[in-house]
């Protein structure tokens, strides 16, 4: 069977590498610029993150009636302030995965219209406005846009229009990131290697029954849709695999960045913005909230929204989708 699958060109082996390209899926790998200058050193020792970690089921698999995939959906949860000195103050959280439909992302492009700002991840120099089409060359780039080609999908940089003048860049600079990892003793290596043995632990014993359902979707007739569908199994069962990336002491690459885009969040406030989004990974958000609670004091409202990031639906599928689960997300309900 792998025999099979290295002669079919497939790189993930034992499928132990999918921790990382689900990773990648999620959102919990950064999309960056160029990459990290050599020789960075660090500043200070990583502390543990006081602020508690959260579950990360927020990428949601929708299936329908019969139990078959549908959908891949993105959340947008809607927060307001309770200080009464910020009335009106509203932040969307807006969760993303970094490949997706082209509709996906034009979905998002209108919907960016109406904010007042719009910041965005992007690990690369301040201020920097992504160009569709340019490569980093880092290897997180190289995985992103190489699950774009398997899965038949759209790369972010590439659909998101980030020239428009109400996105603000919030993330860190590749040196910042490097010191930080740095003094967290990480490194994007390392990282990898974490994700490489939480998947192997989580496939240990199934392996094979993994490896089977890859090598029928790659020669399905309806390939493009069933590799999706594969994926996004994957990305529902790997939790325990996402955890490898930010363990009690938080990470640079989620706790760090988080950290730098809350801080400009509340510069923007502090420029009189009233209507706000946050873009980032849909891995970033279960910390984001809460850190967005304890900081702006800000609280959930209404019902987290869903985006369509996949089409999973093979032709003439019945599209009706099975009842909601009542779980909306880490901390519904908490104010």
């Amino acid at each position: 069977m792998r025999i099979a699958a290295r002669r079919l060109g497939i790189g993930f082996g034992s499928l132990a590498a999918l921790a990382i390209g689900v990773a990648t899926l999620r959102g919990q790998l950064p999309v960056v610029q160029p990459a990290a200058p050599n020789g960075a050193q660090a500043t200070a020792a990583a502390k543990p993150d006081k602020a508690p970690q959260a579950p990360r089921k927020l990428i949601r698999l929708v299936r329908d009636i019969h139990g078959d995939p549908i959908a891949l959906t993105t959340p947008i949860i809607h927060l307001v302030s309770k200080d009464p000195k910020r009335a009106g103050l509203s932040v969307d959280l807006i969760g993303a995965v970094h490949v997706g439909e082209k509709a996906y992302y034009a979905k998002l492009n209108k919907m960016f219209e109406q904010y007042d700002a719009v910041l965005y991840e992007l690990v690369a120099p301040k201020d920097t406005r992504p160009t569709a089409g340019v490569r980093s060359g880092s290897p997180i780039s190289a995985i992103q846009v190489g699950m774009k080609d398997f899965l038949e999908l759209q790369f972010q940089l590439d659909e998101i229009d980030y020239k428009k003048k109400n996105f603000v860049h919030a993330d860190m600079s590749p040196d910042q990131f490097a010191k930080s990892m740095d003094a967290r003793g990480e490194s994007i290596w390392t990282m990898m290697a974490q994700m490489m043995g939480a998947g192997i632990a989580q496939q240990a014993g199934r392996a094979n029954g993994s490896e089977t359902d890859l090598l029928m979707a790659l020669f399905d007739k309806h390939r493009a849709i069933q590799l999706k569908r594969f994926m996004a199994g994957q990305m529902e069962d790997m939790e325990g695999a996402m955890g490898a990336l930010d363990g009690p002491r938080g990470s640079a690459i989620i706790t760090e960045r988080n950290k730098a885009a809350l801080k400009v969040l509340g510069d923007e406030i502090g420029k009189g913005k009233k209507k706000i989004a946050i873009f980032y990974g849909a891995g970033h958000l279960a910390d984001m909230e809460k850190r967005a609670r304890e900081d702006f004091n800000l609280q959930r409202s209404g019902k987290v929204e869903w985006l369509e990031a996949w089409n999973l639906r093979l032709p003439g599928q019945d599209a009706k989708p099975a009842p909601e689960p009542t779980d909306d997300g880490p901390d519904a309900g908490k104010k």
